[in-house]
């Protein structure tokens, strides 16, 4: 009997062995998450100029709030960067204090699983993907924040814990029935919450994610993006800039 990999085995079948090479794993330093840290410091700048051109710390504006914010009809004019810029815009302190304590908390550990390069291009689309559900749930009433960007990063720690584990609950599942429940609470209380744009958030994130792990046939966490991740990443994003264009033509 021979000793092999995978136990005893018999001198004619030793040699036969197949050999299965693993998935490559990037470590990367733990708590580096440096393009959390840029984005967070990108919605800090841009809350103080908006704060100092606005009314104070707890009411921005200006002229930079007014050019940034996502509004329908100013879309539908043309103003086409407000899909983006909106998510660096923040309405009151501690609107930008949750979201940029949740990003951090949430972001961090993503991107060091996904790589800068990656984590950007998901929270970029998810972002995208919130301002589309902005629109369809209220395309005349501004908006601004990071929080469907923030829930697409957490629609995708979803996806990684599905990839660890197989099942679908776990730490993200109950952050995002916590965060929908209070949604629909706040709201009901009066509150002034785009269930819109978290709803369009997460859902870009879902799908951002799923493409990145190949639709189900490989792990999202490592391994090259390749054909399929890029296709499904830019489908997304196109789909968004689609569905906000549906909802705002016309409104200008």
């Amino acid at each position: 009997m021979t000793p092999a990999a995978v136990g005893i085995r018999c001198p004619d079948h030793a040699g036969r062995t197949r050999t299965i090479k693993a998935p490559r794993i990037v470590a990367r330093p733990a708590g580096s998450a440096i393009a959390t840290k840029v984005l967070i410091a990108l919605n800090v700048v841009v809350y103080l100029i908006t704060a100092v051109q606005g009314n104070g710390l707890n009411n921005p504006g200006g002229s930079l709030y007014v050019k940034w914010v996502l509004f329908g009809p100013f879309v539908a004019h043309g103003d086409w960067w407000r899909l983006v810029t909106a998510m660096f815009l923040h309405g009151f302190i501690v609107h930008i204090v949750f979201n940029m304590v949740a990003l951090w908390y949430i972001g961090s550990p993503v991107e060091q699983y996904l790589g800068p390069l990656r984590y950007l291009l998901l929270y970029f689309v998810a972002g995208l993907a919130g301002s589309a559900g902005a629109h369809v749930a209220a395309p005349l009433a501004p908006t601004v924040g990071a929080s469907g960007a923030i829930l697409g990063v957490l629609g995708a720690m979803l996806i990684l814990e599905w990839n660890a584990t197989g099942k679908w609950g776990g730490a993200a599942g109950t952050l995002i029935a916590i965060n929908l429940v209070l949604d629909f609470v706040l709201n009901r209380g009066g509150g002034n919450i785009s269930i819109g744009g978290h709803l369009g958030g997460l859902a870009g994130g879902i799908l951002v994610m799923l493409a990145f792990a190949r639709w189900g046939r490989g792990h999202a966490a490592y391994g090259r993006i390749g054909v399929p991740g890029v296709v499904g990443v830019v489908a997304v994003a196109a789909a968004s800039i689609l569905v906000s264009y549906w909802k705002v033509r016309g409104l200008a």
